[in-house]
């Protein structure tokens, strides 16, 4: 995205989420990212392209990001 640090990242086996305030004149926003990180050789890659196998975990991901953003919504609005 930007030199700008996600907010927080959850991280499910191989598959990550990166979670992204932006503030914008009406208030904060949120935006999520999605990867699934691998190794080539000695090095670590990223992809934003997925297999039947990641699927579950990109659901239960998304679900957990979901309940993550609404408690960052919830300490940022106290």
């Amino acid at each position: 995205m930007s030199k700008h640090k996600p907010i927080d990242e959850i991280r499910i086996g191989s598959v990550k989420a990166a979670i992204w305030k932006n503030t914008t004149d009406n208030g904060d926003r949120f935006n999520v990212t999605f990867q699934r990180l691998y190794r080539d050789g000695d090095e670590w890659k990223s992809t934003s392209s997925f297999d039947r196998e990641d699927l579950l975990r990109l659901a239960k991901l998304a679900d957990r990001v979901h309940s993550r953003i609404y408690e960052l919504q919830q300490e940022m609005s106290n």
